[in-house]
């Protein structure tokens, strides 16, 4: 059978019918069949016509909620993911949107969560809101994976870390530093000190890590806009067009080694790339290159965005 026709309205109420028992009233095709007096191959036939024809329109996803499934489902299938999380929110107020992503990321951080994990956390604006929506965590170690940018004074990569071991009471491995200093001596005396010996020895051990992607560009990469426009552009020629947790990526989403390697508190490549789940946290558009781009190279597993940026990707992908 293709399709319905108006022309045939007494198949098109039988259509509905059989549409609206089955999906609506959760009656089997046998017992539609048998109801109705038809054989449960037409019912399956009008069934195909019903959805065919636009009678039946079948959405997935939670009504009312920020949450799009259909389209978390539709960017996992385009990537390859185990995770993506695609939440409805405006992005006309970036910050206002960093921090919504944030908390949305505290949840989803719950639900994935487990007591066998090692957390690692890297420097980030858009997840200074993730500990205020954590109700529960495991007590698992949580362990600093970079220091912050610019040099931190406000600490608040710290009191994030340290918030979210105090919900489940785990240790935090935390130090003060920031991500990338003026020479590359002073980086080897940093990576000496205790508390950042401590956090780099348990680097190897961390199974899920929660980072963020910068893009190459003014504004979107806080690296980026801490350095000289002669390092940044000594960068950009070597084909890079993002960073995660200070790791910098080429078009092929793969790491690549800088002048900026030495001088920076952030896990060496090879370590990052060994986390067996990395979740990204990405927001805005003009980011969308990037981020398609470090999903293919395969280092992130996870992705929490929200609607506008997830439909730039599939524009891409």
């Amino acid at each position: 059978m293709e399709g319905l026709s108006t022309d045939r309205p007494a198949e098109v109420v039988l259509a509905a019918r059989v549409a609206r028992q089955f999906y609506l009233e959760g009656a089997s095709k046998v017992d539609i069949a048998d109801q109705l007096g038809i054989s449960r191959f037409r019912v399956a036939r009008l069934l195909e016509a019903a959805r065919e024809s636009g009678m039946v329109r079948i959405e997935i996803g939670l009504p009312g909620g920020t949450l799009d499934a259909a389209l978390s489902a539709e960017i996992c299938a385009a990537f390859g993911l185990d995770h993506a999380f695609v939440f409805r929110f405006p992005d006309d107020d970036e910050p206002r949107l960093r921090r919504r992503l944030g908390e949305e990321a505290g949840g989803v951080l719950m639900d994935l969560i487990s007591p066998a994990d090692v957390l690692g956390f890297s420097w980030s604006r858009a997840l200074s809101g993730l500990a205020a929506a954590l109700t529960t965590m495991p007590p698992c170690p949580v362990v600093q994976l970079t220091g912050a940018v610019p040099p931190p004074d406000d600490r608040d990569l710290l009191e994030v870390i340290r918030s979210v071991a105090r919900v489940g009471g785990g240790r935090a491995h935390i130090f003060y530093a920031p991500m990338i200093v003026d020479r590359a001596e002073a980086a080897a005396a940093i990576r000496r000190q205790p508390d950042v010996a401590d956090a780099f020895s348990m680097m190897g051990s961390v199974t899920m890590a929660i980072v963020a992607i910068g893009a190459w560009q003014p504004g979107l990469s806080t690296i980026y806009d801490a350095i000289t426009p002669a390092e940044r552009q000594a960068v950009a020629d070597l084909g890079i067009c993002g960073e995660m947790a200070g790791v910098f990526i080429d078009e092929h989403g793969q790491p690549v080694q800088t002048s900026l390697d030495s001088r920076m508190i952030v896990p060496p490549a090879p370590v990052l790339a060994r986390i067996p789940s990395i979740l990204a946290v990405a927001y805005g558009t003009a980011r969308a290159h990037t981020v398609r781009t470090a999903l293919r190279g395969g280092l992130i597993k996870g992705l929490v965005t929200h609607d506008s940026l997830a439909r730039a990707l599939l524009d891409l992908a």
